[in-house]
């Protein structure tokens, strides 16, 4: 038996299936004019969809290859590594499992604590470095919605240790680095990227995009 597009995207009842597309009619009625490609804009409609928030309408911001990156990481079977559990908890299951994807998350294992503390750094920078070491980067997917400092390593990591992940999905929410970082981002040009602009970011946001990435991945194949 062949698996399609709605056994792993879709609600499971039809009832839920019906708000779910209602909702994202919704979304595409009210969210007026905009310049995401074909490609583009499935990402950032469900994003709108899990926040209600319409800003996201011109706040996300693509590489010229992100989708074309994402599609071809999850299709591969490439890793998602987040910055935190929350993120991996957030992902559908079935949806990884289609493409036999792993999830990684090291931010609360008491080896990335302890070398935080020794090397007066934070958790979500070793977390970064813990996956590096461990040969999970290259080609990964690197998911992050919560830590600035998380997205400022893992770019670091590029630029001068030449690590190379598919594709880098870059929101964290906050006041402190987080524009600063997803701008910093922004200037990369080897590695694709997705982020929001400014400080709306945050791990719900990352969850959508990489759903919505599965959705043309699956469609794809």
């Amino acid at each position: 038996m062949s698996i399609t597009n709605s056994d792993i995207m879709e609600q499971l009842t039809s009832a839920g299936r019906q708000i779910e597309h209602a909702s994202f009619d919704v979304v595409d009625q009210e969210a007026g004019s905009h310049d995401y490609t074909s490609g583009q804009w499935p990402v950032v409609r469900r994003m709108i969809h899990a926040t209600a928030d319409f800003e996201f309408n011109g706040l996300a911001h693509f590489h010229p290859e992100a989708i074309e990156a994402g599609i071809k990481a999850l299709k591969n079977g490439k890793p998602v590594i987040a910055d935190v559990e929350m993120i991996c908890v957030g992902l559908s299951k079935p949806r990884l499992a289609h493409f036999s994807i792993n999830t990684h998350q090291f931010i609360s294992d008491e080896d990335v604590i302890e070398k935080a503390k020794h090397e007066s750094t934070t958790r979500a920078v070793q977390a970064m470095r813990k996956a590096a070491k461990q040969g999970l980067l290259d080609g990964a997917i690197v998911a992050i919605g919560n830590a600035p400092t998380a997205l400022l390593e893992i770019i670091r990591l590029i630029e001068e240790e030449n690590y190379q992940p598919g594709l880098i999905i870059g929101m964290p929410v906050g006041f402190v680095s987080a524009a600063e970082s997803k701008e910093s981002l922004s200037q990369l040009k080897k590695i694709p990227w997705i982020i929001t602009h400014g400080r709306k970011g945050g791990t719900t946001l990352v969850v959508s995009a990489i759903h919505a990435l599965l959705a043309q991945a699956i469609g794809n194949k």
